[in-house]
C-alpha cells in the first residue's frame, strides 16, 4: 500500500510530495513498513497544511524526494502498487521517481476504490472514510500518509477476502474482475 501527501493536485503543475508511506502486506498480514516527510522544495499552501497537519517547519530538514529515491525503488520493484485513489499516488510517485532517478519501477497496479465498487457494491461513496467505516476499519492520523496507507492496507485484506468468497485467488483474476464490462 502506498500513500502520499502532496503540495496540490498534479505534478504537472509543478506540485510535490510532501509525505509517503509504504506498507507492505506478505502472506495476508501488515509485515513493514516506511514512511517520512519530504522536503517538497516549494511552499505547502496554507489549505493543505490544514488539511494534513504538515507545514513548512515539519518538511524544512525533511529529506528532498531525490534523497529518498532509491529506498523508495526498492520498497516498489518486484510488489504490486496499491492505493486508494491508484491513479493520484502513481502519478506522484512515478514523476518524482523519474526526476530523481531516471526510471520508474513497471509493476501491477490495483485501486482499492475500483475494487470496492466491484467487491463492495452496495456502498454508494467510495471514499477512503466511507470503504473504511463499511469494514469497520479506523483511520488514525487521516490525511497523513502513514495513517492513510494502513488504513488501506486494511482495506485490501478486507476486499480480498470478498474476492476469495467469489472464487477470486489471484492477481490475473482481481485484474479480470476489475476489468469486464459492466462494472458499476
Amino acid at each position: 500500500m502506498v500513500d502520499v501527501e502532496t503540495t496540490g493536485g498534479s505534478p504537472d503543475k509543478g506540485h510535490r510530495i510532501t509525505e509517503i508511506a509504504v506498507v507492505e502486506i506478505r502472506e495476508g498480514i501488515i509485515a513493514e513498513d516506511f514512511q517520512t516527510l519530504v522536503n517538497p522544495g516549494r511552499t505547502i499552501p496554507s489549505r493543505i497544511a490544514e488539511l494534513t497537519g504538515i507545514n513548512d517547519e515539519m518538511v524544512e530538514h525533511a529529506p528532498f524526494f531525490e534523497d529518498v529515491a532509491e529506498d523508495i525503488f526498492d520498497w516498489l520493484e518486484g510488489r504490486v502498487f496499491v492505493a486508494h485513489n491508484v491513479s493520484f499516488d502513481w502519478r506522484f510517485i512515478s514523476a518524482q521517481l523519474g526526476d530523481a532517478i531516471g526510471f520508474v519501477p513497471q509493476m501491477p497496479r490495483l485501486c482499492t476504490v475500483q475494487l470496492a465498487r466491484r467487491l463492495a457494491p452496495g456502498l454508494t461513496r467510495r471514499n477512503l472514510d466511507s470503504v473504511a467505516t463499511h469494514f469497520g476499519i479506523p483511520i488514525h492520523a487521516r490525511h497523513r500518509a502513514f495513517g492513510d496507507a494502513l488504513a488501506t492496507a486494511r482495506i485490501l485484506l478486507r476486499l480480498l477476502d470478498e474476492a476469495r468468497a467469489l472464487g477470486i485467488h489471484d492477481l490475473t483474476s482481481l485484474q479480470l474482475l476489475l476489468h469486464r464490462k459492466g462494472r458499476s
